[in-house]
Parts: structure tokens; C-alpha cells; sequence
């Protein structure tokens, strides 16, 4: 089979930093099914990969990445129930597993949901891994009930990326909250309005200030999609006591939460490969996620953020794909459909 990837980590302009190569096509066995690659997407985790994991060595054989996909069942494994032969699916997969920059893919059933029937191929492939961390961001971590916490506050930091695109129609359209997204440029303050954010204010004034401008000096729920080290002194100022913060960003130095004692605040970590990475008891709920996200999709609740789509499976494209993703400047997803 036809797959892409790298032996050593190069700038994206480098000739060799993404490698046409043929490889064998796997087979299923246990809750595994092999997927035909339809179509998949670039998120930030790809090229932070592709920069980190064969820097300063060669690595023997070229990796794999790429965790976002739709395609066809191929064939499945003996454990396998869920899906059938011809079944279109779409997933975020599982970082420790050769990813989908590869006509076929070996993925955990578990993990995978039904394509939404009303979207393209490109559209469906924009929304796995971005969807489910914002799903889990709000759902799984601060465990938001759309009744009881109705109309309560929610800031999203970088409302315009790709988690946080997914998040604010989330946030807005299922869990029925006021939500506040950062943004700077006019086309990203716009698109943030079009995924249905109440007020967008601009990360390059100070945030205090910002919010106290919209009638909103502090917030039940902060979603950090951008820099956490960046914001950790001015969150402790504008949650609310007894909130609640999620990040997915991590942090370059040991965080100080003693300044949100006071205040009793909940403080949680969003990683989308949590489940797969150490296969939880409770793995089979990106399943059920997607699922869900695929009948809002279809439903017309929330929509794909899907951008741009490059046509063919190329290096060449895969490499417009990360130039686009490394710029900072990208609004919304990049599909490249096979």
C-alpha cells in the first residue's frame, strides 16, 4: 500500500521531510478493522510530531502520522462487532499507532463512529480529533448538564482553531451556555461569530479589561486552546470560585495552583488520546461521541469547520497542509482527500 512519512525531522520546506513510500497492507485481528483512507486532516499535533520524534537521528523506517480519517471498512478483526464490511467511518485514531498519511489504516473499533451521512467525505474528515477534545473538554471533564448550568459563562482561548471551533458550537448550540472566544484579526473574530460565540474579545488587549467591557469581569468555565503558561496569572483573576478550567496545551514549567485555593477551582488536563493511549475501561466512549457528534452534524445543530481541501494524496500536499498549520494563521481545518 501507498503511505507517507519521514525518517528525519526537517523543516517542512525540505525535500525529504515527507517521503512517498510502499509498505505492506495490514490485517485485522482482535477490535481492530482496516479502514480504506478516504480522506484525512491536519491538526497542530501533526507537525509537532513530524518536528520532535526523528530530530538530530534517521529514523529506520519511515513514520507514519496523521490522526484523522474517513474511510471504508475494509475487513475486520475476530473481537470486531460494530461495524460491517462497506461501512463508512470516520476517527482521530491512536498516537502510538502508525496514523492515516497511508491508503489503509488499522484502527480499534472502539474509537471510531459512523460517518455523518450528510457531509462530504472532506467535511466528515475535519471533525474527528478536534471534536472529540472539544466533546470531552466540556462533557467529559467540567461535565456540563445543559439544563442545570444554563446561561452560565464559558471563555474559550484561540476560539478560532480547529478545538476551538468545534468548542464554541458545542458550547453554545448543546450545552447552552454564553460563550466568550479570543480572536484578533477580523476574519477570525468573524468566524468565531459564525460558530456562534456570544461576545469575541481581542487576546492582545489585556483580558481583564476585555471582559469587564462585555459585562462579564469573571466566568464559570475557561477552555485554554492556546498557551496555557501564557494565561496562568490572568485566569486566576477572571474564574469565577468555584469554577472550572481545561487545558489541553500543557505547561513548560510546574504549575502554580495554590493561587486558585481560595476560590476552590477545579483545574483538569484534555488529551483526545487519553482513552486509546492506555486503553480505559471507558475507551468505548469516543464511539459514542462521535456518534453523537455525527448525528449533530447531520441534524444541522452544529456544522463542519472544514476550510480548505488539497485533492490527491501527495507529498506535495501533505506538505502544504503542515506549511498551513505551521503559519499560526489558518482558520479551521485542511482535508486532503485521497
Amino acid at each position: 500500500m501507498k503511505a507517507i512519512g519521514f525518517k528525519e525531522s526537517l523543516p517542512i520546506t525540505e525535500t525529504k521531510s515527507f517521503i512517498e513510500f510502499e509498505t505492506e497492507k495490514p490485517s485485522p485481528t482482535g477490535f481492530d478493522i482496516l479502514v480504506k483512507v478516504q480522506a484525512n486532516s491536519v491538526n497542530p499535533v501533526d507537525f509537532k510530531v513530524r518536528q520532535s520524534v526523528a530530530k538530530d537521528k534517521v529514523l529506520a523506517t519511515p513514520k507514519i502520522i496523521g490522526w484523522d480519517a474517513v474511510g471504508v471498512v475494509e475487513a475486520i478483526g475476530d473481537k470486531a462487532s460494530k461495524f460491517k464490511i462497506g461501512e463508512t467511518v470516520f476517527y482521530a485514531g491512536d498516537i502510538n499507532r502508525s496514523g492515516s498519511n497511508s491508503t489503509y489504516q488499522l484502527v480499534d473499533e472502539r474509537i471510531v463512529g459512523f460517518k455523518p451521512k450528510n457531509l462530504s467525505i472532506a467535511e466528515a474528515a475535519a471533525i474527528p480529533l478536534t471534536g472529540l477534545t472539544a466533546y470531552e473538554s466540556i462533557f467529559d471533564r467540567i461535565k456540563i448538564d445543559p439544563v442545570k448550568d444554563k446561561g452560565k459563562t464559558i471563555l474559550i482561548l484561540a476560539g478560532a482553531g480547529g478545538v476551538g471551533s468545534i468548542a464554541t458550537q458545542l458550547a453554545k448550540k448543546v450545552a447552552n451556555l454564553t460563550v466568550i472566544t479570543t480572536a484578533s484579526r477580523e476574519d477570525s473574530i468573524q468566524w468565531c461569530k459564525g460558530m456562534g460565540a456570544d461576545f469575541v474579545i481581542n487576546h492582545h488587549n489585556d483580558i481583564v479589561e476585555e471582559l469587564k467591557k462585555i459585562g462579564h469581569p469573571e466566568v464559570n468555565y475557561i477552555l485554554d486552546y492556546v498557551n496555557l503558561d501564557a494565561y496562568w496569572e490572568t485566569i486566576q483573576k477572571i474564574i469565577k470560585p468555584q469554577g472550572h478550567i481545561v487545558s489541553i496545551t500543557g505547561s513548560g514549567t510546574p504549575l502554580n495552583l495554590s493561587i486558585m485555593k481560595n476560590k476552590s477551582v477545579t483545574f483538569s488536563w484534555e488529551l483526545m488520546y487519553t482513552r486509546s493511549m492506555y486503553t480505559t475501561d471507558d475507551i468505548e466512549r469516543q464511539h459514542d461521541i462521535l456518534n453523537h457528534l455525527s448525528e449533530l452534524l447531520d441534524k444541522g445543530i452544529i456544522k463542519s469547520t472544514l476550510t480548505t481541501t488539497l485533492k490527491g494524496f501527495t507529498v506535495e500536499n501533505l506538505k502544504k497542509a503542515h506549511e498551513l498549520q505551521e503559519s499560526g494563521r489558518s482558520i479551521g481545518k485542511t482535508v486532503i482527500e485521497f
